[in-house]
């Protein structure tokens, strides 16, 4: 068996999973919303405007939807000792990792997917214009975001043994990516670090910077400028293009599952 034939049998186990589809319901619902009550009322009723909004809720309900969908992933199969079973089929540990990966993502972005395709049948049947472009950069934007978390939620199940241990990792990166970020003591903390400890100059388009690379969900907002030119703060800091956000949301996919494949190649099973 391969990656992809442990991707296709993990697929069609996890798809039942009511949870993810709950959660991916609740995202495809606020499209529907959003769609419906933007044209209500209103002359000339602009997707864009629909689009921006549902750019800031995916950036709280995306990493839910990615990370419920992959957290138990390897960490559930080790502490019930199905992993041993997957292990000798045979796959090698690489090929569980990445299937996985694989088969998790496929679920998000199906998810992601359904919702942006009730929001094009919305916007073809209510709006003026279906902005087809900018439906289509949002949509890929978001989905590359989804991914970074399932690979963050891959990373963190194949580095655990237990299923609290992947949850409390799962919840531990949420609430510091998502929560943490919104208060001032994430910045204060920062700050502290690069300007207090290291004698580094902090400017605020720096403070971005390093926030974006520390979160993905900050890096996801500056990307839609590729979408929304005028999203985020003005700035000539060429570290804070569109561009520049996507090849960290690209690591932010890479890195964990590399570091989650690392340690689950060295851990004893038993």
């Amino acid at each position: 068996m391969s990656t992809l034939a442990v991707a296709r049998k993990d697929f069609l186990d996890v798809r039942r999973a009511k949870i993810v589809w709950f959660v991916g319901g609740i995202y495809a619902l606020f499209m529907v919303l959003l769609f419906y009550f933007g044209q209500r009322n209103v002359s000339n009723p602009q997707v864009e405007s629909q689009l921006g909004a549902m750019m800031g809720i995916g950036a709280l309900i995306i990493p839910l939807i990615a990370l419920v969908a992959a957290y138990l992933a390897i960490a559930g199969e080790r502490e019930s000792g199905s992993i041993k079973y997957l292990l000798s089929i045979p796959n090698n540990r690489r090929d569980v990792v990445l299937g996985k990966f694989l088969s998790r993502a496929a679920i998000v972005t199906a998810a992601i997917l359904v919702a942006f395709a009730l929001g094009v049948a919305m916007a073809l049947a209510w709006y003026p214009s279906l902005e087809a472009e900018l439906f289509a950069r949002v949509a890929a934007l978001t989905v590359l975001y989804a991914l970074t978390y399932v690979a963050v939620a891959i990373g963190i199940s194949a580095a655990t043994g237990s299923r609290s241990r992947a949850m409390g990792g799962a919840i531990g990166f949420f609430f510091v990516t998502n929560v943490l970020t919104l208060l001032p003591v994430f910045e204060n903390a920062i700050s502290y670090v690069l300007a207090d400890l290291l004698g580094m100059e902090v400017t605020a388009e720096g403070m971005s910077f390093v926030q974006a690379v520390v979160s993905p969900t900050i890096a996801y907002t500056y990307s839609m400028r590729l979408a929304f030119p005028d999203v985020g703060m003005p700035t000539d800091a060429w570290y804070l293009e569109g561009e520049v956000m996507l090849v960290i949301l690209f690591a932010w996919v890479l890195v964990p599952v590399l570091a989650g494949l690392w340690r689950f190649q060295r851990v004893d099973l038993g």
